[in-house]
């Protein structure tokens, strides 16, 4: 970071850019930025578009000016870019940036009555990071946009302390006590393992709702959807004392399904794990190939991820 820019302005970079992203959603903006066409294409594209009302795709591939696959891969980044907009839109934060300014020191961490044990020094040694599925990613501490993600920590701590929680509480300590004192990976596997046991439960059938981001206690009473086993298995190693830095939450859009997934990363001394209720068992991420991911978060920060070899930004809903 030059000497003279400060946090703030760079965290205001990236959500102008994160913006831009969101409102080029239309297809021929999307091909020109991806550098697919030029101006001058288009414009010509749509002035046949205009006179012989065929499809704009249709147009550009009888004419050589793109392939088939360009015209896939630029309508499912097209579509995950509308459909970005409706998430930002319900979580009243990136598109206006009228939401009061939240940063990720003001969230709370789980309840200490869950904590079991603190991570050593050992069991986290060669932890090392690198580009999640070969992504470029910028950081921001401005957590004010993702209201379903601190809302979930205050409930958190609000069921931790009503009595009709305490048989949850226990049994799920239990469970994962066994973990404690094992090497990072381990812990990971165990609880990734004892997590997907929990039955899946889409939010519309659970909830009555589109997208609702689950507590733990909410989801080892009820189940739940793909963010709410995520959320569960970072609370699960919070509480064995897996630091902070070392997991994020990730919205990615599953390729094969063309749908947006939540995923677990953690930063082991064997590279990032993925521990995702769609694939039984823990897989590293360098194993995995269909997942482009859109966003990241955990307390500490939020990182938009960049698809580095076009230079346009993976985006999704976090919703499923």
């Amino acid at each position: 970071m030059p000497h003279n820019m400060s946090k703030d302005t760079v965290h205001q970079g990236v959500l102008r850019q994160f913006k831009r992203y969101l409102f080029r959603n239309r297809f021929g903006d999307v091909l020109v930025h991806r550098g697919k066409l030029d101006i001058d294409q288009l414009r010509h594209a749509l002035a046949v578009q205009k006179r012989t009302g065929d499809s704009l795709g249709e147009i550009l591939v009888s004419r050589g000016l793109i392939s088939r696959w360009d015209l896939r891969t630029t309508l499912a980044i097209q579509t995950s870019i509308r459909t970005v907009v409706t998430l930002v839109t319900l979580s009243a934060g990136i598109i206006g940036f009228s939401a009061k300014i939240s940063y990720a020191g003001n969230l709370k961490d789980i309840p200490a009555t869950i904590t079991l044990a603190s991570v050593s020094s050992e069991q986290i040694a060669g932890v090392y990071k690198t580009s999640l599925f070969g992504t470029a990613e910028r950081a921001s501490t401005d957590l004010s946009a993702f209201t379903k993600w601190s809302d979930m920590f205050e409930r958190f701590h609000r069921d931790v302390s009503r009595e009709s929680s305490s048989k949850v509480i226990q049994d799920w300590k239990m469970d994962i006590s066994d973990l404690r004192g094992k090497s990072l990976v381990d812990m990971a596997d165990g609880v990734n393992n004892l997590m997907n046991k929990v039955r899946y439960i889409g939010d519309s059938k659970n909830w009555g709702k589109s997208d609702y981001w689950e507590t733990p206690i909410e989801f080892l009473t009820r189940g739940g959807d793909c963010e709410d086993f995520a959320i569960a298995k970072y609370a699960s190693l919070r509480a064995l004392g897996v630091p902070e830095h070392l997991m994020r939450i990730a919205i990615v859009k599953d390729m094969q399904k063309g749908i947006p997934h939540a995923i677990l990363i953690v930063y082991t001394d064997q590279g990032p794990m993925i521990l995702d209720n769609q694939i039984k068992k823990m897989a590293r991420a360098s194993s995995i190939f269909h997942y482009k991911p859109i966003f990241s978060i955990n307390r500490s920060a939020w990182w938009v991820h960049t698809d580095q070899s076009v230079g346009a930004t993976q985006i999704a809903s976090a919703s499923r």
